[in-house]
This record gives structure tokens, C-alpha cells and sequence, in this order.
């Protein structure tokens, strides 16, 4: 490869001249004689035409895009944990329609094969009564399932959604080197790797006719409405994510927004009377089928992996009533056992009556004698992987890796390894080592080659499996990794399969199904989802508050920083500092004495207050925790909406990843801030539909609203200071709640408690004001779900009128008037405790009636232990 040309070969020399492959290795773009080839050229010609700039344009918008749509793939151990943006390299895979033609065909027989064995592993068993397959193959793997044995399948393909990963040998020949049969992944990223790159780069997608993925999902959509129990003419189907620490997680909420299915976590569900229901607020609505993305040992505490949290109590025998579809079926993980390989030739001829059309890497499992015999002769030259979960590490003696080079161990560790696969052969199965095929990648300015694995899907169909056009190629970023995995690192790569003529532009909302009603309307709110989105509001509103309450006191503090201590300000900022206590539960310490140089003291606290991460109280904890609530309802935000939740995010970092380190620096961040905090309250406001979990997040804000205004105002206005100091904390009052052009406007007789009184405590038309949050809540509370067997009025209900009566019957003079020996407000703290007091009674009311879980799965262990205990 030249090493003269980072961005230089895009203009002073021709591409194709400067892309030189590895020796001994497949290219995608240039063939064996060093020639490019054919499809290659219209979009080599394309990124020459375009130059380094071009290029460089398109790849910072293609990750503007990901960051904006909140694209996340977690590695683990990465710092930037669910955080980590999506990588995807702005070049495509480029695969001729003539040769994917060929493909498809293998791996449509592939999925029909691996269907049949599934079906007969949970049925006759023929495969093993004939001596087709070993039992302790397929018995002594963990992924087989003794529950689920016998368990009837609708459709009978319990296989509905197979994923292949394939890449090419040394001869450009497609290999299998991996079936994903329980929850393949993926599919998703493929979809969201599409829509990036078709807007950046728009006229050589169209140009290039391009299969469309549209029509892929369709037939998944149409997959689970076939196979859901019953005759309703549209299922309702849930899509079963493990949760927001997953690594694909963003893939989850992803699928089941574009699918439109319900996101669901197992606490989400309960199983009653032999069917599957959805927990929703004050009900239960029920499921007909599950698309799972949870491991198949994790669905059922009850009859499978009892330690599971993940998974719902008696999923099993919902499905073996046949009242519940799960796809794909519990169990199907049996086929991902690596050893299951060495026996898909003859399977295929038996069961199918052809030979296979695809092949896959030459394997050996170490339960036949002649095959362990030969992975002990020719261990340096063969991959070792263990069947059933991680093996021992021969190097270090602990958990190990899924994968062993042979090529790499010392003669200890080879010792130690020949050890366990003679005292356990069935666990282990050798593989050939296969040098994956390469393809260009856009790495630090320069095309070079980088080695790829494609990830295809396919999907049943009536008469068959469809078969995406394309899937997910995932590249390694070293040319010389010996393997391609995502949580190795990498980029994904589009893949695009190019056909004679242009495509017809699909999408998933272009057809409608003639069948079914046209409008259906369901609840589809879960407790969980509803805690959250009540804390989202509650943490929004919580941080906006924060916000402004600190950035008048640093404005303040700025601003009197020479004064002497006959000037006004004093004890203004004293009063400021001690609202900011309170909301920051007692967290900044506060200045003892009246003189200017105890002021200064509360600047290094106050930058703390705005920038640590490990401080309780302070601003970056509560934007993380804002950030974590909507991400465990990241299908329930729109795209515009999360755009805003990552700018808030690249807020956080700013402030925590480099502090800065004066007030002035901070009031920088802070002023974009808070209007990427209004911002994400106008986009719920507006943008969100008014259903049952956005009554319930703006339930959260204006609750919060109203305790922080209440505390406020009780630790600025009930000690009574002199006169001019008291102007100014009024005014800080009024700028923390925006409201002081109103006020300037209304009240033209100076800054008054009572005036002040009057605005923010009983205007019920002053959006900022207690009155209005009350009102607001009240009419919230009256709309949510209830419970028609339940008491006229709920103890929020009760709460909220009770709240409601006694602010319109305060008054406003006998609160401002100082008691008899001037000193302290003694009417205004206690009329404002008791509203802090009624409302933090509804928000537990309101946790008590809708967002308590009291079903969980227990294990008797733990109740002995309990018992005991007590």
C-alpha cells in the first residue's frame, strides 16, 4: 500500500491504485488479479469526484446522524457504557445481485434445515434414535431445553428468525462460520446503517439501485401475526428486551418502534390463567405473541433458569397451552452448539434429501474419537471453541475466552487444554482457522482493507424463509484481528445488494391490511414505563430548577465580589446560598461570617456543585439521571426529542469531562443548558401525544415544580433581612422562576414580598407559579386510570383538592406580614411546609396506586433465609 497518501489518494492518484489488499486473503473490491472489480467502479469514481472533502463532509454527517438518533452499541468495560455512539463506516458493502441470487439460495436451505432439526429435537428425536446425532451432543449441551420438549408449534417453524454470519475463504467462496438461532441481532442496526447512509450519501444510493429492506420487515411483522394463538385479526405483540444495561439495547427500542410493537421487560408481564397479559396502569391487556431478545434459559424462572430476573414465571406453559406464539421458540438456542456443523451435510440429505448448498467451516467435535483424535493431532492449526458457555482458560488457569487459537498457547496451556478435552470431549469443538475476506474501510482519512463478517437474516414466510437483502457487515479496525465481533470494537457497514434496475422506494407504513379495524385502540403503558416517565419529568424539572438557582447565585456572587461589607448584597447572597442548601440537600457549605472573604469561599463549592459527577445533590447527577429514566423509554421518545436528551449529554460532558474551572466559564455551559432543558419540556409538551404515560411525566414536573418553588420560597422569604437586601433576594426569586418581566410589568411599586406573593404563589395563570402546578397536577391526577371497584377518590384525589383549597383560601397579607418580633415569617413557613408536605403525599400516593410491583418471582430459599431472619 502507498504510504505517502492520507486523503491524497482520494485527489492525486487513481483509488483503485492506492487500495492494495493483504496476500492470501479475498477482497470485496479487487479480484484475485489485482484487477477492481466491475460493480466497484461507479462508486469509486463517485468518492474521486467528491475528493477528500466530500468524503470527509459525508462522514461527519453520518455521525452527526447516529449521535442525534441516539445510535448505541455498549462494549463492555467502555467508560462511555450505554452512552457509546454506534461506529459506522460511510463506505458500503457492495454485493452483485447475480451472486446474492446464489447466496440466498443456501441460506433459505440452511434456515430449512436447521427447522427441521429443531422440530425433531423438540419432537420424535428420530435424528437421535436413528444415530443421526450423538445424544450427549445434543443432552449434555446447556442450550437444550427439557421443559420445552414436546411443545407444539404453530406454523410448525419454530425457527422464525435465523441470522448466519458468513464471510468469504481464500478462494471467494461464502462460508458459514456461525448460525444465530436463539435472539439473532443485528437486523436493526442494518435497518438504522440504511437510513444513515441513503442520507448522506442520496444520489449514489438511488443510482446505484439498491435492494430495499422494507419489504424484509413486512414479512416479520406478517411472521408473528401468523403465528399468534387465536382468530383476532390483528395480535398484539410485544417485542421482550432484557433492558437498558444490554448491549443492543438502542436495537430493541429500535425494532419495536419501526414494528410497532410494545417494548417489554419481564417485571412488564404476568402469566394468569394460562396466558401471558401486559401490566398496564389499573389493568391487564393481552399478549399473543413475543419477539424475544432475551436468552432462551432466561425466559421462565419458574421451569428454566431459576435465578433469572429477566424472564416471567410460567412463560413455558403459556406456551405449551398454546396461548402464547414466542419467537423464536424456547430451546431453539440448541442449534447454535458449534459441534452441530460436522453433522449438516448428512442431516441436510436425510432430512431434506439434497446436499448443502452453502457450506460452513470444516468442523470436529471431540465427542466422536476419531475427530478428537484428529483436533489432538493438528491442534496448532485449529480454533477451539467450547460447547456450553466459556471454558477454562489453559493460560491463566480462570474463566476463559469462547474462542482458542491453538497457534497461541504455550506448551503449559496446551497441556492444560488437551487435559479437559480428554477428561470432557463432548464440551469442546475444533474448527478450521479461516482468514476472513476484506473489504474497503474509511479509516483516518485513508481506504484501506480491513477484514468483515456479514451477519444475513432471514425471516419464515407461508411457503418458505425470506431473505433481507443484504444484513449487517460488522469490520474489525486492525487488519490483523483474528476475529470480527462487536464487542470487540469495530464499525458496521451497510451492505447493499445492487440490482439490473432501480427499485421501487418502500416503507413500512405503505400497505394496510385489508383485515383488520381501522383504528384499535390500546393502553400499552406499563408501571414501569409510567414510573419512568414520572421521573423523567421529576429529574427535567429538577435540573432546570437546579440551573437557574445556580446561575443567579453565581451571577450574584460574580457580580459583588469587591464589595465592602456596608454594601447591599451581603446578605442577599447569604439567602441565595441557603436556597441552594436546601435543593442540594445540605450539600454547600455556607459562609459564617458577614465579611466579603467568607462570600468568596462558596465559588470553589459552587463550581463542585456544577461539574462533579460523585457528588449527591449536585447538577451532573441529576442530568445522569435524567438521561438513564429516558433511556430505559427510549422507544417512547420521538426523534426530536432525543436529539435533545444528547445535547443535554454533551452538556454533561462539557462540564465534567473538563471543569471549568471559573464561575464565568460555567455560566457558559450553564446558559445553553437551560435552553436545551426548555427545549426538551416544549418538545414533551408539544410533540408528545396526551395519552396515559405523558399525563404521568407531566404529573412528575409539575409536582416537582411545585416542591422546589415551595422551598424556595421558604428558605429565601421566611428569615426577614433589612429592606434593600430583601429587594434583591426578591428579584433573584424572580429571575430563578422567569418572572420578572411580568412582575416589572404588573407591579410598578418596587419589589414587594406581598407583590411577589401574589405572582408566583396564587396567579394561578403564571405557568411558573404554585398555584398553576397545583391546578395543573390536580387536573392531571382527575384524568389518570382508576380503578372502578376503588373508593370515589383516591388518596391522590383527596390530596390534590386538599392542596387546591388551602392555597385559594390563603392569605396573602397575613403570609407576607412578618411575626411580632420581626425576625421570621412564621404564617408563610408554616403554610409553605404543609403544601411541601401535601405534595410529596401524592407523589406517594401516586407510587403506592401505580407504580408498586408486588408480584416478583421469589425463590424458597430466600423466604427461608427471610424467616429466619426476622
Amino acid at each position: 500500500m502507498s504510504a505517502t497518501s492520507p486523503l491524497a489518494q482520494l485527489d492525486d492518484v487513481r483509488l483503485e491504485d492506492a487500495y492494495v489488499p493483504a496476500p492470501g486473503s479475498c477482497d470485496e473490491m479487487r479480484a484475485a488479479d489485482g484487477g477492481l472489480r466491475p460493480h466497484w467502479q461507479y462508486l469509486i469514481d463517485t468518492l474521486r469526484q467528491l475528493g477528500r472533502g466530500g468524503i470527509e463532509t459525508r462522514w461527519r454527517e453520518a455521525h452527526r446522524l447516529i449521535r442525534d438518533n441516539g445510535v448505541t452499541y455498549n462494549l463492555h468495560g467502555d467508560p462511555r457504557g450505554m452512552s457509546r455512539p454506534w461506529e459506522l463506516d460511510p463506505l458500503p458493502l457492495l454485493l452483485r445481485g447475480e451472486e446474492w441470487a446464489e447466496l440466498e439460495r443456501g441460506l433459505i436451505q440452511r434456515a430449512e434445515l436447521l427447522n427441521a432439526v429443531l422440530l425433531d429435537l423438540y419432537g420424535p428425536r428420530r435424528l437421535i434414535t436413528q444415530g443421526l446425532l450423538p445424544p450427549e451432543l445434543v443432552d449434555g449441551y446447556p442450550g437444550y431445553l427439557l421443559p420445552c420438549h414436546g411443545i407444539g408449534v404453530a406454523g410448525e417453524r419454530p425457527l422464525v428468525f435465523y441470522g448466519a454470519d458468513l464471510t468469504r475463504d481464500t478462494h471467494g467462496h461464502w462460508r458459514v462460520i456461525g448460525d444465530r438461532t436463539q435472539t439473532p441481532s443485528g437486523a436493526g442496526y442494518a435497518l438504522e446503517n440504511r437510513v444513515v447512509l441513503s442520507r448522506v450519501m442520496p444520489s449514489l444510493f438511488r443510482d446505484s439501485h439498491v435492494h430495499r429492506l422494507a419489504g424484509f420487515f413486512r414479512g416479520l411483522r406478517r411472521a408473528m401475526n401468523r403465528l399468534a394463538p387465536g382468530d383476532a385479526p390483528q395480535a398484539r405483540v410485544a417485542l421482550m428486551t432484557p433492558g437498558p444495561a444490554n448491549a443492543a439495547y438502542f436495537e430493541h427500542a429500535y425494532l419495536a418502534n419501526y414494528l410497532g410493537y410494545t417494548l417489554v421487560q419481564g417485571a412488564d408481564l404476568s402469566v394468569r390463567d394460562g396466558a401471558l397479559w401486559l401490566r398496564t396502569l389499573g389493568r391487564l391487556e393481552r399478549i399473543d405473541a413475543v419477539l424475544r431478545r432475551v436468552d432462551d434459559c432466561f425466559c421462565d424462572p419458574l421451569e428454566l433458569r431459576e435465578d433469572s430476573m429477566l424472564g416471567v414465571p410460567g412463560m413455558v406453559q403459556a406456551v405449551r397451552t398454546g396461548n402464547l406464539t414466542v419467537a423464536n421458540a424456547l430451546g431453539s438456542g440448541v442449534l447454535e452448539h458449534p459441534g452441530l456443523m460436522a453433522f449438516l451435510p448428512e442431516l441436510c440429505r436425510q432430512l431434506l434429501g439434497e446436499d448443502l448448498l452453502l457450506p460452513h467451516l470444516d468442523t470436529w467435535w471431540c465427542g466422536r474419537p476419531q475427530d478428537r483424535e484428529y483436533v489432538l493431532a493438528n491442534l496448532d492449526t485449529l480454533v477451539i471453541k467450547p460447547a456450553g458457555g466459556r471454558t477454562d482458560d489453559p493460560v491463566n488457569g480462570g474463566p476463559g475466552q469462547r474462542v482458542l487459537f491453538g497457534r497461541n498457547l504455550g506448551r503449559d496451556a496446551r497441556a492444560r487444554l488437551v487435559a479437559q478435552i480428554q477428561a470432557e470431549p463432548h464440551r469442546f469443538v475444533a474448527q478450521e482457522e479461516v482468514k476472513p475476506s476484506t473489504a474497503p474501510v474509511y479509516v483516518d482519512g485513508r481506504i484501506e482493507p480491513r477484514p468483515f463478517v456479514l451477519r444475513s437474516f432471514s425471516v419464515a414466510e407461508d411457503d418458505g424463509y425470506a431473505v433481507m437483502p443484504g444484513g449487517l457487515s460488522r469490520v474489525a479496525l486492525s487488519k490483523d484481528t483474528p476475529m470480527v465481533s462487536s464487542q470487540l470494537g469495530g464499525l458496521g457497514k451497510d451492505t447493499w445488494v445492487l440490482a439490473t434496475e432501480p427499485e421501487r422506494e418502500e416503507s413500512l407504513l405503505g400497505l394496510q391490511d385489508t383485515q383488520s379495524p381501522a383504528v384499535v385502540r390500546e393502553s400499552d403503558v406499563s408501571s414501569r414505563v409510567a414510573d419512568n416517565l414520572f421521573w423523567i419529568g421529576r429529574y427535567a424539572e429538577r435540573a432546570e430548577g437546579l440551573v437557574r438557582l445556580l446561575r443567579v447565585t453565581a451571577i450574584n456572587l460574580t457580580a459583588r465580589s469587591s464589595f465592602t461589607p456596608e454594601e447591599q448584597g451581603i446578605g442577599c447572597l447569604g439567602t441565595l446560598l441557603e436556597a441552594l442548601n436546601e435543593q442540594c440537600h445540605g450539600n454547600v457549605p455556607l459562609p459564617t461570617g458577614a465579611e466579603p472573604a467568607a462570600l468568596a469561599a462558596p465559588t470553589p463549592e459552587l463550581l463542585s456543585l456544577i461539574t462533579d459527577l460523585e457528588r449527591v445533590g449536585a447538577l451532573p447527577q441529576t442530568l445522569q439521571a435524567l438521561g438513564q429514566a429516558a433511556w430505559s423509554v427510549r422507544e417512547r421518545l420521538s426523534s426530536d426529542t432525543w436529539r435533545v436528551i444528547n445535547d443535554i449529554e454533551r452538556h454533561l460532558r462539557r462540564l465534567t469531562g473538563q471543569p471549568p474551572r471559573t464561575l464565568n466559564a460555567a455560566l457558559d455551559v450553564l446558559d445553553p443548558l437551560v435552553t436545551s432543558l426548555v427545549a426538551f419540556s416544549a418538545l414533551t409538551q408539544e410533540n408528545m401525544t396526551h395519552n396515559e404515560g405523558w399525563h404521568f411525566l407531566e404529573a412528575g414536573r409539575r409536582l416537582e415544580r411545585g416542591l422546589n418553588l415551595a422551598a424556595l420560597l421558604r428558605s429565601t422569604l421566611v428569615t426577614v433581612i433589612p429592606a434593600p437586601e430583601e429587594g434583591l433576594v426578591v428579584e433573584a426569586i424572580l429571575g430563578v422562576t422567569d418572572s420578572l418581566i411580568t412582575y416589572r410589568r404588573r407591579y410598578q411599586a418596587g419589589t414587594r414580598v406581598g407583590a411577589l406573593l401574589d405572582l408566583v404563589v396564587q396567579d394561578e395563570a403564571n405557568p411558573r407559579s404554585l398555584a398553576y402546578q397545583i391546578l395543573r397536577l390536580s387536573a392531571l391526577v382527575e384524568d389518570m386510570p382508576q380503578d372502578p371497584m376503588g373508593p370515589v377518590r383516591t388518596a391522590a384525589q383527596k390530596g390534590m383538592l386538599r392542596l387546591l383549597t388551602e392555597l385559594r383560601l390563603a392569605g396573602l397579607d397575613q403570609l407576607a406580614q412578618p411575626d411580632a418580633d420581626g425576625r421570621r415569617r412564621g404564617a408563610l413557613a408554616d403554610f409553605l411546609t404543609a403544601q411541601e408536605a401535601g405534595m410529596a403525599a401524592v407523589s406517594d400516593a401516586l407510587t403506592a396506586q401505580y407504580f408498586r410491583h408486588e408480584e416478583h418471582p421469589h425463590h424458597m430459599i430466600e423466604h427461608r433465609l427471610s424467616a429466619v431472619r426476622r
